[in-house]
Order: structure tokens, then sequence, then C-alpha cells
């Protein structure tokens, strides 16, 4: 692990040059944020029932997923049985990733007229059918998403599961809201003193084979209290400009990739964010990606 903070994650200290620091970046956020144009960011989509999983929690709680398929969810990237399997023995086997929209948890009642909770996952329907038709992607689907849901809903679910032969959804299938913009847009701060030749990029750069997670720093404003907003400072010295960086913020996750694989950062954070009014500076001169990010009220 890399991230420079304490075991809260929070700074709850911070030097009076820092604090004043934070103070302008954020003041300087609200007023960039103010003049980006309002767009769309998230859409209701109602998808369809797919199959349904039973497992349990560690303390041998019933739990039901219901898999769901939408074409509004983006496809993951095309991958063949053999690159899955050689993925899956790499060392860093986090770098495919499913999308997916995890629902909330809603309270069910099972066969046996015993009280069970249930969770939905909605994926590509083309991807669907592709786990549908193969074992081993099902498999890694199915273990993609127990962890989706174990991270988001802090959980903790037995890799031990079987299918419902009879039953496709366990409830009743509800509507779920999904982003429709997810990667903030990402501003370049040039120094004013920059030559017109450290613009141009050079011909032939060295490509990393394998992604490192950066060092960062996370802090809250106020950080006495439920801050009103968060500020990641992320150090990425091999990264040239902010046209490299894919930056997906989610309501406590942060997920930012830098290409040609130099860089991947997932992280989750221990509050519920605004995304869409979430904001990010990258800054050539000190090679960091700072993101302002606004907190939920309690």
């Amino acid at each position: 692990m890399t991230a420079t903070t304490d075991k809260s994650l929070l700074s709850a200290e911070m030097q009076d040059e820092d604090a004043l620091y934070e103070q302008l970046l954020l003041q300087a956020a609200k007023e960039m944020q103010s003049k980006l144009p309002a767009t769309q960011e998230s859409k209701q989509i109602r998808p369809q029932p797919g199959f349904c999983v039973k497992t349990k929690t560690r303390s041998s709680e019933k739990v039901f997923v219901n898999v769901c398929k939408s074409d509004e969810i983006p496809p993951p990237p095309d991958l063949s049985e053999e690159d899955l399997v050689t993925l899956l023995e790499s060392e860093d086997p986090s770098g495919y990733r499913i999308p997916m929209s995890l629902g909330e948890p809603h309270a069910e009642v099972d066969n046996s007229g015993n009280g069970c909770t249930a969770y939905d996952i909605v994926i590509n329907s083309k991807f669907y059918n592709k786990i549908q038709n193969n074992k081993l992607f099902m498999e890694f689907f199915i273990t993609i998403g127990f962890e989706g849901l174990e991270n988001k809903y802090n959980l903790e679910l037995s890799r031990e599961w079987r299918m419902l032969k009879n039953r496709k959804f366990l409830g009743s299938v509800a509507e779920q809201n999904i982003r429709t913009k997810s990667k903030p847009i990402i501003q370049e701060l040039k120094s004013s003193t920059q030559s017109p030749e450290s613009d141009t990029k050079p011909l032939v750069s060295e490509v990393e084979r394998t992604c490192v997670e950066p060092e960062y720093m996370i802090v809250a404003e106020p950080a006495d209290r439920h801050p009103s907003f968060l500020v990641a400072n992320v150090s990425l010295p091999k990264v040239d400009s902010a046209g490299s960086l894919l930056l997906d913020l989610g309501e406590d996750r942060i997920v930012l990739w830098a290409r040609p694989e130099l860089y991947h950062l997932d992280i989750y954070i221990p509050y519920n964010i605004v995304p869409e009014e979430s904001c990010s500076q990258f800054n050539r001169n000190t090679r960091v990606l700072t993101i302002t990010m606004p907190v939920q009220s309690p």
C-alpha cells in the first residue's frame, strides 16, 4: 500500500500552510464547478431478470443475488477464455473490470417463509449471454460481483453458491439509476513560464507493462466534524498530461487509470460524495492530480 494517510484515512491535523492551501483550492474548485454547464448525469433503467444465486454471509444468514441484464450497461472489454486464464494466473487480475450496477439491498421471504436479504446486480446483456455459455466466465463474474457487494455494503459472503433452477428473480424487479457521465472533467494547469517546446510529446515513450498504485493523500475539510469536502491529492510522476488519465467517481469510490498502463488506483472512501459536483485538476509541474469532492450531508 503506498497511501500516505493515517489509519483513519483522513488527516485530522494539518499544518497552517497546508490548511490555507486547501481552503484556496476548495474555493477555486467551487468557482470552477459553477462555470461548468449543467448536464444530465444519470438515468433510470429497468433491467430484465436473468438468474438468481443463493449464498450466505459468514454468520450463515441467507443472501440471494439477482443477476439482471440491460443494454444500457456498457460491456466489458472482449476477452477470450485463454486470455481470462492468463489473466487469472497473473499477479494482478484486477486489470480486467466488469461494468455493473449494484442495487440496494431489499428484504424478501424465501420458499420456507423465512426472511432473507436480496441484492440486484445488472450487467450488459451480451456479457450476460457470454457467462451463460461459459462456466469459467460465470465463476469469474460471480467472484467479482460478490466482491463488489462486499465492498459497497460491508459484507462477508461465502464463495459457495448455487443457482436457483426454477426462479429467475427473488422479489420484484426495480428500476435502477445509472450514471450517464461518470468521468469528471480533468482540468489541466499549465505553468505560465512553460516554454512552447515543453508542450510537445516525445516521439518515443517508455511503456510500463504493469500498473502500480500511486501515492495519494485524502484530507477532510473541516477535519474536526462531518466534512463538507474531501480533497484527494494523487502523485503521478510519470504522467505528462491530463489526456492520459481516466477518472471515475462513485458515491464512495475513486477509480483512476493512467495510460498507457502506468497507474491504477481503486479505493473506497468512508463518506458518500456527490460525483456530479466533483471536479479535478492535474498540475503538469508537480505531476499531482487533485480531486475535490463534496460530501453528502449525514
